[in-house]
């Protein structure tokens, strides 16, 4: 039975991040989107917090917490600023979740305890300039040179391009099936900024998310020891489409902290803004903006937890995760519009945080899947089109320890 009451854990973790957020990133996030400026020690507070690897086990290094919490999390700071959940999709849900599901012991040891600990920062390269939602149409190729591989390729639209230090990376290492466009031909690695051949850089200009880091790297004949391979050759493809359930989990949660934010924002100014000599708020219109607002966060919230349940409970979730993907990011958009509306000519000022919710939640609706991509998927569900078929490896159940660590007091 699906229970949706928060426990006590949940409530302080919640607690617990909401004052992290709210002290160290609301009164200086104007400032870093105007500068287009990543403040690189928020990831130090982060680590400090245990938040890096909130949910993944002790004995990697995590803080034991479950997948619900996760999703606390990244409502809670992409509440404050998107590019805060967004550290949370791609070194937690994208890299992390994938190297605890898919790697080694000697892969978690080396790469993941560290990742969670927050001792290292990871993220995930997937994209490429002319590879979106057609994955298989990437060009980063790999080779086999005795224990080694030979990575080359170039990867576009990574979060923390330029400040992670480790990376999975996504390629062709069968040049007859890339031919074919047979993604059984693909494989995933894990490279380190250090080995050489490795560079990457900054994207600038950016419409949204202008506090978060944004780039790309390049691999020039890196070479990977063959211990690095994440799964088995040719798993690649299945390890990405994992690897993006889990990141669209994250921004089904986050999303929802905008809708939050948007209609928290819409109702503190419309019962302060007198227009024809009454309050905003009482004007009926006004209302039915926040009344949607309302709803919407109250059904993305209900769609993202479901989805957390399912991944807790170790059962197959992703037309559930797809769904509240979907549905959380396309009413942020529309949160984000109406909270400007309500602000009239001031929601166009970034005096107020609207306008900056609007430009952050555009571009939820294309990463992790754009709105087509999934509304493709959910209306191939329902004709019975497409099934979750079984998989070799699945995300590990949520397991309670009874030596959990907290995430630190405040």
């Amino acid at each position: 039975m699906i229970d949706f009451e928060l426990t006590d854990d949940h409530e302080s973790l919640v607690q617990t991040v909401r004052e992290f957020a709210g002290r160290e990133v609301a009164p200086h996030i104007k400032e870093w989107d105007e500068k287009q400026q990543f403040n690189r020690a928020i990831l130090n507070k982060m680590a400090e917090l245990n938040l890096l690897g909130v949910c993944v086990p002790e004995e990697w290094g995590g803080a034991g917490f479950d997948y619900v919490s996760l999703g606390l999390v990244c409502e809670e700071l992409e509440y404050v600023d998107t590019s805060l959940r967004v550290i949370m999709s791609v070194h937690t849900g994208l890299n992390c979740l994938t190297l605890y599901s898919w790697g080694t012991d000697a892969q978690k040891q080396k790469y993941l305890a560290p990742q969670a600990k927050g001792e290292k920062i990871a993220t995930y390269g997937l994209t490429e300039p002319g590879a979106g939602s057609d994955v298989v149409g990437a060009r980063s190729v790999a080779r086999r040179e005795g224990d080694e591989w030979v990575l080359n390729g170039e990867k576009m639209w990574i979060s923390l391009a330029d400040v992670a230090d480790n990376f999975l990376f996504f390629c062709w290492t069968d040049e007859e099936k890339r031919r074919k466009r047979d993604h059984t031909g693909m494989s995933c690695f894990i490279v380190e900024r250090t080995m050489p051949g490795f560079s990457s850089g900054t994207i600038h200009g950016k419409m949204g998310i202008r506090a978060g880091n944004t780039g790309y790297f390049s691999l020039q004949d890196v070479r990977v020891p063959a211990a690095n391979m994440v799964g088995e050759e040719g798993e690649g493809f299945k390890i990405a489409m994992f690897a993006l359930e889990q990141g669209r989990y994250t921004v089904a949660a986050g999303a929802t902290g905008v809708i939050r934010a948007s209609r928290d924002a819409s109702v503190a100014y419309a019962k302060e803004r007198e227009t024809f000599g009454v309050k905003i708020a009482n004007h009926q219109l006004v209302k039915q903006k926040i009344a949607e607002m309302e709803a919407d966060y109250q059904m993305a919230r209900l769609l993202w937890l479901r989805a957390g349940w399912l991944k807790n409970e170790g059962r197959p979730n992703g037309r559930a995760t797809s769904l509240a993907k979907w549905q959380a990011t396309v009413r942020s958009e529309k949160a984000a519009s109406m909270a400007i509306e309500v602000h009239g000519a001031n929601g166009y000022s970034n005096d107020y945080p609207v306008e900056r919710y609007l430009r952050n939640c555009k571009a939820a609706v294309i990463y992790e899947g754009t709105r087509d991509i999934h509304t493709l998927m959910q209306a191939d569900w329902a004709l019975g089109l497409k099934s979750e078929k079984p998989a070799r490896v699945t995300l590990p159940p949520y397991r309670p320890t009874e030596s959990r660590e907290a995430v630190a007091a405040d």
